[in-house]
């Protein structure tokens, strides 16, 4: 599955892409919890083939992923969901939409394997533009201490209210 965004082509991730995934992962935190949480999910009953992407540069012939994101399988309450794991922007290529490209690559396939909920703890003011909505608003809450504003959930169908519930993760999480 590709699609062009701008200058950046999203695919899946392959089996070719760990390593170089790994590396772009340690680049963009420069903490290893990030890409050790990576494989962590890879052999975790949340992984789901083909909800975990990449972005490339266009016009790079060698197909090398500068971002990543991977959603795995969660729920809110009793309801199926999906979270968001770390979106990794190797720093040459931050902040000129590669981060973008994949979230939204991630999310419509999400969306088109009927898929109907996501959730995050992530940048207030970067994930609004896809739909992420404060969830303690809507009754979805954490087992941990986390900012309220980081806390944010979306529906993936539009007019579909979110659950409440207790958000769990996958194992690999630790949440």
């Amino acid at each position: 599955m590709s699609s062009s965004s701008s200058s950046w082509l999203t695919r899946t991730e392959t089996t070719s892409d760990v390593p170089t995934v790994q590396a772009l992962t340690l680049a963009a935190f420069g903490r290893a919890h990030e890409a050790d949480l990576l494989a962590a999910l890879r052999t975790d009953a949340g992984w789901i083939d083909g909800l975990s992407f990449v972005a490339t540069v266009a016009t790079d012939a060698t197909d090398t992923p500068v971002a990543h994101v991977v959603l795995s399988r969660a729920h809110i309450g009793d309801v199926p969901a999906l979270a968001m794991g770390p979106v990794s922007v190797h720093p040459d290529h931050q902040r000129t939409g590669a981060g973008s490209a994949t979230v939204r690559a991630a999310l419509a396939a999400a969306r088109a394997m009927g898929e109907r909920f996501v959730f995050l703890l992530g940048h207030p003011t970067y994930y609004p533009r896809f739909g992420f909505v404060r969830a303690s608003a809507h009754g979805v809450v954490l087992t941990m201490d986390a900012p309220d504003e980081a806390w944010m959930a979306l529906s993936l169908n539009e007019g579909d209210p979110l659950p409440s519930g207790t958000a769990r993760w996958a194992a690999a999480f630790a949440v």
